[in-house]
């Protein structure tokens, strides 16, 4: 019986669990190109989507993500450079839209932050000793 259950509860799962396991890129927007096709996913890896936040365009649903994805790859059968494409995505959407933002002085404090406060709890942990 409990073998039954078991077996039971388990399809009843993947059942479940099959529509969130969705590739986001369609049939119609790879490219015939496998070395461009693995450059523009590359390159989707990077940018984030405007909609999901915290999403790569190339997992992402969302409408724009579907544009920005069809966008990289008329941008690479153009001849462009990863950098190029990048830098154009970046100069439309801003710092927001790339994981990695640059550094730039005004956002000094956001990469600083994190280790001032590591370095003051630290001093300040053993100094109390």
């Amino acid at each position: 019986m409990r073998l039954k259950m078991k077996i039971t509860f388990n399809i009843i799962f993947i059942i479940f669990l099959l529509p969130i396991v969705s590739i986001a890129v369609e049939p119609d927007e790879i490219l015939n190109n496998e070395a461009l096709e693995s450059r523009a996913r590359d390159i989707g890896k990077n940018i984030r989507c405007l909609v999901c936040q915290n999403e790569d365009i190339g997992n992402s649903n969302a409408d724009i993500a579907k544009d920005l994805r069809v966008l990289i790859r008329e941008k690479l059968l153009e001849g462009q450079t990863d950098s190029e494409i990048t830098d154009y995505i970046h100069s439309r959407f801003g710092d927001f839209v790339l994981f990695k933002p640059p550094f730039k002085s005004y956002t000094i404090i956001l990469w600083g932050l994190p280790f001032f406060l590591f370095f003051l709890l630290y001093f300040s942990f053993f100094k109390k000793k």
